[in-house]
């Protein structure tokens, strides 16, 4: 029986790449998107899209949608960029940062928690300028602190899933090649994912909790 994958934000970018990775390689790839793209159509088994990670009604129709399937690895990779400058910030800017990349990834986990068992991972797409160590450009006020957030809801996920034989891990794909970085990155989604899915295969109940750039370097919290 192949291996599940749930792949959220699956419909471009990293997500995307992800999916065409774990399909490539014989997972079940189930794509979890607002709105699909003919790529991730062509590849993933199952598209559940109309879903906006933020929205409880939404996130619970997801749930209805998985009941009964086991999940082996779950991907929470929806994520939201904007910048706040000092002196014009916009506070509910940095409100919808803080409900797609801190809240909707624990409000998934909740939701589809009663589908991972012994030996399921979590995988949190998160980054490095979630580092308040690595912070030393300031700004971005919103981005930074969401995904300090995240990072903060990942580890305390590691601890309360561990004995339940869950592992969690929060990864930082790199300076990638995608539309939110106006596709200035360094890196494109594909080596992105390369380095993802290696981590990923490396996490373990004994190393769950850690916060791991996709090349393999531990990162300051």
């Amino acid at each position: 029986m192949k291996a599940t994958v749930v792949i959220t934000g699956a419909n471009r970018g990293v997500g995307l790449a992800l999916a065409e990775r774990y399909s490539d390689t014989g997972w079940r790839v189930l794509g979890v998107c607002r709105q699909s793209s003919a790529e991730l159509d062509r590849v993933a088994d199952l598209v559940i899209d109309g879903i906006d990670v933020t929205q409880p009604n939404d996130v619970a129709r997801l749930a209805e949608a998985l009941n009964g399937q086991l999940i082996d690895l779950l991907i929470n990779n929806a994520g939201l960029l904007r910048d706040e400058p000092l002196g014009s910030i916009d506070f509910d800017s940095i409100r919808d940062q803080m409900e797609v990349n801190a809240y909707a990834p624990l409000r998934v986990v909740e939701a589809l928690r009663p589908n991972l068992k012994k030996g399921s991972k979590v995988a949190n797409i998160t980054s490095r300028m979630g580092s308040i160590a690595d912070n030393d450009s300031g700004g971005r006020y919103g981005y930074r602190a969401s995904k300090a957030a995240l990072n903060a809801f990942g580890k305390s996920l590691a601890i309360d899933l561990k004995p339940q034989g869950i592992a969690v891990a929060q990864l930082h794909p790199g300076y990638v090649q995608t539309r939110m970085v106006n596709f200035g990155g360094l890196i494109s989604p594909q080596e992105a994912a390369l380095g993802i899915t290696a981590r990923i295969e490396a996490l373990t109940l004994d190393n769950s909790g850690g916060f791991w750039h996709s090349n393999g370097d531990s990162l300051p919290w």
